[in-house]
């Protein structure tokens, strides 16, 4: 009764956000279609790289410099070091959406699709130095001494300064709500769905009571949020390191053992990745991993990233979007490749066995089976993976939803954020993947609309500030 209730109050909403702010800018047939987001995400990408001359791979090395701490200097301004900031804003990117969207991608488009998040991902990389610049110009410090960035704050102040603060308030409010809903959604109710359907495999006990494992997350994320960014980082720059580590390992032994079988995965990729069923299933992976995998690789273009770079410890705003710009890379360009490469290889996303678990959207219990089928152990060793990915996205995507919450209805109203997003968690434990999986995407690809429209009207405001940066390097050299 209760399941069925929380699966009509989705379903409900989901409708309704798709009916007020989605439409298809082309629509060739019913499964090939390209939404206004979708297209908008795309030219951002390839726009940004153009103007900024190519930063995404002109300023690679100097943003692993930064992060290495190469630059740093005690008399920056902000709260947390460049580590910290990518890791909380790679703990909410790196996450399901790599183990799951990618198979699910992969299985309803073909292994071309894989293609296409690499491209999307590469270009992606601009975009985020863009938007993550923004966020450090536009920063304010509030009366408690902690600081304020992303999207609510460029928007707001950068749109004034040029003229135009009518346009300004409503995008940053417009952004505001779709972010808190972002957090909700992908970044709380699909991690505990999908990491759910994962854990099930390794413990048959939460297959019948789902309700435990989303107790046990309501129990472990509010033990964090409650201490605000500064812990959250600490957890996070614990976490992310371990699990990518933990991940990435059990992927490269598969990919050891079957080495002769890479240059014909790869050869798969290429040759269907200039086909309708791939390109289509490129784009759909965008959608069903909720955190934009291809076609805007990691949150790229969405300004959600952009509120925790925002609090970075800086002495120029152009180098927390150097050190932004490597989340599409890690994200996308490694470990989406290397998660596609066991997907193809292994077979999975064409195995008549695992036929239910690509209907039911099951994308983590997919990519579980195709491990298990090399190492019958790997599916646990999975399962703690796939824990500390959502559990590590949670609590960085409920700092940028209480953010937003914050900037509406003040700082001490933020525990009633909180407390909003500890019941999703739980209910959506009990909820339908597919459910949830359209909840959150809807609800982050919306974040996109107010966010790109004043990044790119304020996108020369940080051509210059490159500009400035990159003449203060060349005088210091």
């Amino acid at each position: 009764m209760i399941k069925n209730i929380v699966n009509f109050l989705f379903e409900t909403i989901n409708t309704l956000i798709e009916k007020l702010i989605f439409f298809d800018l082309l629509f060739f047939t019913d499964k090939m279609r390209l939404p206004f987001v979708l297209a908008l995400l795309c030219f951002c990408a390839v726009y940004f790289t153009f103007k900024m001359g190519f930063v995404n791979i002109r300023f690679f090395k100097h943003a692993i410099d930064l992060v290495l701490g190469k630059y740093d200097a005690s008399e920056k301004s902000g709260e947390i070091s460049h580590f910290k900031a990518l890791t909380t804003a790679l703990s909410a990117t790196v996450g399901l959406g790599n183990i799951a969207g990618v198979a699910v991608a992969i299985s309803v488009g073909g292994p071309g699709a894989t293609l296409w998040m690499i491209v999307m991902g590469i270009l992606g990389m601009s975009t985020k130095f863009t938007e993550c610049t923004l966020a450090v110009m536009y920063r304010e410090k509030r009366k408690d001494g902690s600081l304020m960035g992303g999207p609510m704050e460029y928007l707001k102040k950068g749109l004034a300064d040029m003229g135009l603060p009518r346009l300004g308030f409503f995008l940053s409010m417009t952004f505001c709500f779709m972010c808190m809903g972002g957090s909700f959604g992908g970044g709380a109710a699909f991690q505990v769905n999908q990491s759910l359907t994962a854990m099930s495999i390794s413990i048959p006990f939460l297959a019948q009571h789902h309700w435990v494992y989303g107790l046990a997350m309501v129990l472990l994320v509010g033990t964090v949020i409650i201490g605000g960014i500064k812990r959250i980082a600490l957890v996070a720059s614990r976490i992310v390191p371990f699990m990518c580590a933990t991940y990435i390992l059990m992927v490269l032994y598969i990919l050891v053992v079957f080495y002769e079988k890479i240059p014909s995965a790869f050869l798969t990729i290429l040759q269907g990745a200039f086909t309708p069923e791939s390109a289509y299933g490129g784009f759909l992976g965008v959608l069903v991993v909720g955190i934009q995998r291809a076609a805007f690789s990691n949150e790229a273009g969405l300004g959600s990233a952009a509120i925790a770079h925002s609090v970075a410890r800086v002495n120029h705003p152009v180098e927390e979007g150097a050190v932004a710009l490597l989340e599409p890379f890690i994200d996308t360009v490694v470990v989406c490749t290397m998660t596609a490469l066991v997907i193809v290889i292994t077979g999975a996303y064409n195995n008549p066995e695992y036929m239910d678990l690509v209907s039911q959207q099951k994308g983590a219990a997919l990519t579980s089976s195709s491990m298990g089928d090399v190492v019958i152990w790997f599916p646990y060793l999975l399962s703690l993976a796939v824990f500390l990915f959502a559990f590590s996205t949670i609590i960085s995507w409920s700092y940028y939803g209480e953010r937003c919450f914050s900037f509406i209805f003040g700082e001490n109203k933020s525990l009633i954020y909180k407390l909003l997003l500890l019941f999703v968690i739980f209910i959506s434990s009990i909820a339908t993947s597919k459910n949830v999986m359209n909840f959150g995407d809807l609800m982050i690809l919306g974040m996109a609309f107010p966010n790109l429209i004043g990044v790119l009207i304020l996108s020369g405001k940080v051509k210059k500030g490159l500009k400035e940066y990159q003449e203060k390097r060349q005088r210091i050299k």
